[in-house]
């Protein structure tokens, strides 16, 4: 199985320490299958997703900035999601696109030109101020004609540009089967999930980008009291995502 490496790792304080023991420890496994990035080390693991070919080619071509290749992890865990619901009923959502890039290479993998569902992409589709994610070069004008351009070969996916949860109403499907929320702000993810979770149909899949990240600990709080009070539970993941099945 390959290898996946990456030097991406977020709040780093001693970057030149950090990097000489991460070389120092790279260079005494001996068993393959390492992955690192993201804020992820591991080896000895399968690597599965590596192996799967369409996956990887869709990856490939749209993943092209470092930080996006540093969450190959997390973009495959998207494609999972997305993939099991294709037999439910109900169109997908996402609410924090930016780039577009997780949600293109899901369309790609999914041939969701070819589905019978719409896909709704939600974002103010702009990259400054603090909507400027971590190691993003920035788009002259915003990134909303960028984005639009990049699925217009989808006819059934929209690229809508507002805030949440402004921009919800009606423009937002009646029944969802795929809900992927990633805002890195607390009052937009609570709002989506108020307007949006009874929507889910059963056995759809709710996934929270930022759940599991430290930084965004106030996120994981409210989103915990939220699917507890409905009977639920959140599986968070070393990707940093969260995952509900309804």
């Amino acid at each position: 199985m390959p290898d996946h490496l990456s030097t991406v790792f977020y709040g780093i304080s001693d970057t030149k320490r950090f990097y000489s023991a991460f070389q120092s420890v790279l260079s005494s496994i001996n068993c393959g299958d390492v992955f690192t990035g993201d804020n992820l080390f591991t080896f000895g693991k399968n690597l599965s997703f590596l192996s799967d070919r369409k996956f990887m080619t869709a990856f490939d071509r749209e993943a092209t900035e470092q930080p996006e290749r540093a969450a190959i992890w997390r973009a495959y865990t998207l494609c999972w999601a997305a993939r099991r619901v294709l037999p439910l009923d109900g169109d997908f959502v996402e609410c924090g696109s930016h780039r577009g890039t997780s949600a293109r290479i899901l369309v790609e993998y999914l041939d969701f030109a070819s589905v019978n569902k719409r896909f709704a992409m939600f974002d103010v589709f702009e990259n400054v101020g603090q909507n400027k994610l971590h190691g993003y070069p920035a788009l002259e004008g915003g990134i909303y004609d960028f984005v639009k351009a990049r699925f217009a070969a989808f006819g059934n996916v929209d690229v809508i540009r507002g805030f949440v949860p402004d921009i919800l109403d009606g423009n937002t499907p009646e029944k969802i089967a795929f809900l992927h929320i990633d805002m890195n702000n607390v009052e937009a993810e609570m709002s989506a999930l108020e307007i949006l979770f009874d929507r889910v149909v059963p056995g759809g899949s709710i996934l929270l980008d930022d759940y599991g990240w430290k930084a965004y600990a106030e996120q994981k709080r409210a989103e915990d009291e939220f699917f507890a009070a409905r009977g639920y539970q959140v599986l968070e993941m070393p990707t940093g995502q969260g995952l509900v099945i309804k």
